[in-house]
């Protein structure tokens, strides 16, 4: 048996289940969840009080969550996005991003420490996010969060910079010197790219709506030109090493890779695959994608992967206070419907963020809160009934296409 240290003082043992010789079963068992038990609106996501918790596998790392950012992602999925691909595997929990602390870590796990403050992202395609008071993720998918900011702030940062961190540094492998064209710099994901690029001496120009102009050319970008007002093509001069289109749509795309030198990256956030396969089924979907996408001859790359590299190359920056992404309001998780029914009717602009009380903490079997004064009680040998656990399932990441006035 493994004794490890929680974030509150208590003792968590841990020990190795006898269903899985790699797997790690906690004594807490469940713990709040939201979860989308059938595709819709808003109205779809339910808090449930008791949800089960996972093995522990002997990489991954079981987080308190303090706070996670609503991306266009969740919103999307939640709606019937990529039905094709999840349809079976609901119920599903929503959410990527997460910042929090270490409460139990697995047995190879060499990084990350117990009590440890961390932030990072889920992969897109994981069916048990970050919507709950406990998630797991793996090891490389954490990293220790910048002390310098808040979990609020944090937890608005990783998914969207991982998804321009490795648009920019995995596939065009941006340079000093170069020059990026960004369609969307408002957004969450065009904000970060461009604060990335800047932060390796590229020469930026990005397209936004008039109310990001200010906070983007603050960020470093060179130009930035009012798409609401200007003509992009006429606007926006010479040719560029990349373009990081966080918009898509075919029109929009032709502009852009106009602009690309020869050998240049043209990177869109519009995946085919989820809603060829929604459209025409897995058998022919799929296949279909993939001629659409060999046939446009265009530098395209989908982001599918989180980089441990990237996220702390992140990490170094927001603690240098080099990269940010502005949250606008936040949410308690007990009001999840609220926050994505403005988030779907345009109400909020900017990062929305979901708050999660470090004091609740749900009885598993009851679904009652238990106090920390009851937790220490429990560890001293106070029989309290059942005590709660941890909970969270693992996604691997599809994209979002952003609307064209925002992306976060």
């Amino acid at each position: 048996m493994r004794i490890l240290r929680s974030h509150g003082g208590f003792k968590v043992s841990i020990f190795e289940s006898h269903h899985s010789k790699v797997g790690l079963r906690h004594i807490a068992t469940a713990c709040r969840a939201v979860v989308l038990p059938r595709f819709g609106g808003p109205e779809v996501l339910e808090l449930r009080p008791i949800v089960d918790v996972p093995d522990l596998k002997p990489n991954e790392v079981l987080v308190r969550t303090r706070a996670v950012s609503i991306n266009p992602l969740d919103t999307r999925m939640r709606s019937g996005y990529g039905r094709s691909i999840f349809g079976p595997l609901l119920p599903l929990i929503l959410g990527r991003d997460i910042s929090g602390e270490v409460a139990a870590v697995g047995a190879s796990v060499k990084g990350l420490t117990v009590g440890q403050e961390v932030f990072g992202a889920l992969h897109p395609t994981a069916v048990r996010g970050t919507y709950t008071d406990y998630a797991i993720l793996s090891e490389d998918e954490l990293a220790p969060k910048p002390a310098s900011i808040t979990h609020v702030e944090a937890s608005a940062i990783p998914f969207a910079a991982l998804t321009a961190w490795r648009a920019l540094k995995g596939t065009a492998r941006i340079s000093e010197g170069q020059r990026l064209l960004v369609v969307g710099g408002g957004g969450a994901v065009g904000f970060a790219a461009i604060q990335l690029a800047v932060a390796a001496r590229c020469h930026v120009t990005t397209t936004c709506g008039s109310q990001s102009i200010d906070r983007v050319l603050a960020a470093g970008a060179e130009q930035a030109v009012d798409y609401t007002a200007e003509d992009m093509g006429l606007t926006i001069k010479g040719k560029f090493d990349a373009v990081l289109d966080t918009i898509g749509g075919p029109e929009t795309e032709r502009i852009s890779v106009s602009f690309l030198k020869k050998g240049g990256h043209y990177m869109t956030l519009q995946g085919e695959a989820a809603s060829l396969t929604d459209r025409y089924g897995m058998a022919i979907g799929l296949p279909v994608a993939t001629a659409v996408l060999l046939k446009k001859q265009i530098q395209y790359r989908s982001s599918h992967g989180i980089d441990s590299e990237g996220l702390h190359e992140i990490r170094r920056l927001s603690e240098a206070g080099k990269l940010n992404i502005p949250v606008e309001k936040t949410f308690p998780i007990t009001q999840v419907r609220e926050a994505h029914e403005a988030k779907e009717k345009k109400q909020i602009y900017g990062k929305v963020v979901l708050e999660l009380d470090r004091k609740k903490i749900a009885l598993a079997h009851t679904g009652y809160p238990i106090s920390r004064t009851f937790i220490t009680l429990f560890c001293l040998g106070i029989y309290v009934g059942c005590c709660s656990s941890p909970f969270v399932w693992r996604e691997r990441l599809l994209h979002s296409r952003p609307s064209p006035r925002n992306n976060n």
